[in-house]
């Protein structure tokens, strides 16, 4: 299955919506909490495919109550990589499963620049949030390099203090 990002364009394959119309995000994004790793897979690639009009249903997902949900929400919006998501992706830093603090993490790195002002935001509103800190230190880390690295030294340093 090709899995480059095709604005607008579902990757091919059996439809996902019950009357046969082609889905909408959130009825697929119904199916990403699915058992079925196939089901779940396709539903994310067609998320990302749509691209940046799946934002807003992904982020709503990020909150869900379901992990799997929540952990296919976090890998559809790095994929995307919109900038619009990046608040989301900064919130689900502070998730209580690990694995979606990852893929967030990885979603805003993927994000490079376009990560920096709300999850430099964040660290000065909730900076006490240990789990918050330690995603960040993901992110500034990955990012603590090249163009960057100038104006992250300072932020890395802190992140690795005692002290938040």
């Amino acid at each position: 299955m090709n899995t480059k990002k095709r604005e607008g364009k579902l990757p091919s394959g059996p439809a996902f919506s019950p009357t046969g119309n082609d889905p909408t995000p959130e009825s697929l994004i119904v199916n990403l909490s699915s058992h079925d790793d196939a089901i779940r897979l396709r539903s994310r690639l067609s998320l990302v495919a749509v691209g940046k009009a799946a934002v807003p249903s992904l982020t709503k997902a990020l909150k869900d109550k379901d992990n799997l949900t929540r952990w296919e929400a976090a890998k559809a919006l790095g994929e995307i990589g919109a900038p619009e998501s990046a608040p989301a992706l900064v919130d689900a830093l502070e998730d209580e499963e690990f694995d979606v603090r990852w893929l967030a993490a990885e979603g805003l790195v993927r994000m490079s620049i376009r990560a920096l002002k709300p999850l430099l935001h964040a660290l000065t509103e909730r900076g006490d949030s240990e789990l918050l800190r330690e995603g960040a230190h993901h992110v500034i880390h990955d990012l603590n390099k090249g163009a960057l690295k100038k104006y992250l030294e300072q932020v890395h340093a802190a992140l690795n203090d005692v002290k938040p």
